[in-house]
């Protein structure tokens, strides 16, 4: 039945009929993430990456009552460019499909979508969380939830740094999701390649990840995995003075009565212009460094499981 509804691009499944790796993307980074037209010029790019390293994309949205898996230039385009592109997370899919809406996924409605095409690998930018005055508001990212239940396997570069990142990892602990630091002990911090906050697991190389994720799902564990890799050091904005940042961004947030599902893009948006678009520019090398990280994995893990 959920075959119904469901839309698979003929590039995607032609990679999966010939036994090839493929790896998912998200949808919000690009309708709520990042200004036109950077966010369809790197979305074209992040797709051409998976391709140079051997994987094939499969861009996730919302479009004419389907879950898409794998998106035309035209549908990036839309999503790119259309005002009013609903953000949907698990709690919207039904209605946003019953609809007949434009809707980017998230983390979470991403992974469901993957998971349901037969997708293990999916890249992102960053992870949502635990938000910053949880003891106020018990803001929590669904994310979080999705990682515990849904077994796909999500490459970020951390927790975005907006966030609680010790309760975050506290959270994921709590639901069982092993997050693995990719070739580095503390958690990236998403703008930061480091953190202060340590990881109990660390995998140098894809093949690691690959063989740990074959397990996984041979035990039928049912839970996905997070790994966290770091944006590249010449690449990053340190966190001490992006955490500096960010807190006047939320305290903005704050005087706006900004709330829910509308925090994350207000913040992003106020830290690029904060930082006269220097975040902006790490958040796009990050995905970059992530999707290859992905495509390394999927490639990985298509091998060990074929063989």
């Amino acid at each position: 039945m959920k075959e119904t509804y469901l839309s698979i691009s003929p590039e995607v499944k032609e990679a999966q009929a010939a036994g090839k790796p493929v790896v998912a993307l998200e949808s919000t980074i690009i309708s709520h993430g990042m200004p036109y037209p950077q966010n369809v010029e790197m979305a074209k790019q992040v797709e051409q990456i998976i391709r140079d390293h051997g994987a094939t994309p499969a861009t996730v949205a919302i479009m004419d009552g389907k879950i898409k898996i794998g998106l035309t230039e035209e549908d990036l385009e839309r999503l790119a460019s259309e005002k009013d592109v609903a953000k949907v997370s698990r709690r919207d899919m039904a209605e946003v499909i019953a609809k007949g809406g434009l809707g980017a996924t998230t983390v979470t409605t991403t992974m469901i979508g993957a998971h349901m095409a037969g997708i293990d690998v999916f890249v992102t930018g960053g992870l949502g969380g635990v938000h910053r005055g949880y003891n106020e508001h018990m803001d929590v990212s669904a994310d979080l939830e999705e990682l515990g239940q849904t077994p796909v396997t999500v490459v970020c570069a951390g927790a975005k740094a907006i966030l609680d990142l010790p309760r975050t990892l506290e959270y994921l602990e709590t639901k069982g999701v092993p997050v693995v630091g990719y070739q580095t002990d503390k958690l990236p911090a998403f703008f930061s390649s480091s953190s202060d906050y340590e990881l109990n697991t660390r995998a140098d190389s894809p093949e690691q990840i690959a063989r740990m994720m074959k397990i996984s799902h041979d035990l039928e564990l049912g839970q996905g995995m997070l790994v966290t890799n770091p944006i590249k050091k010449e690449d990053e904005i340190p966190h001490e003075e992006i955490d500096q940042i960010i807190d006047q961004a939320i305290r903005e947030a704050d005087e706006a009565g900004v709330k829910g599902k509308d925090t994350t893009p207000f913040l992003l948006a106020k830290i690029v212009e904060l930082t006269d678009g220097r975040s902006l520019d790490a958040n796009i090398k990050l995905v970059y460094n992530n999707a290859v990280l992905g495509a390394q994995i999927a490639v990985a893990y298509n091998e060990i499981a074929n063989s």
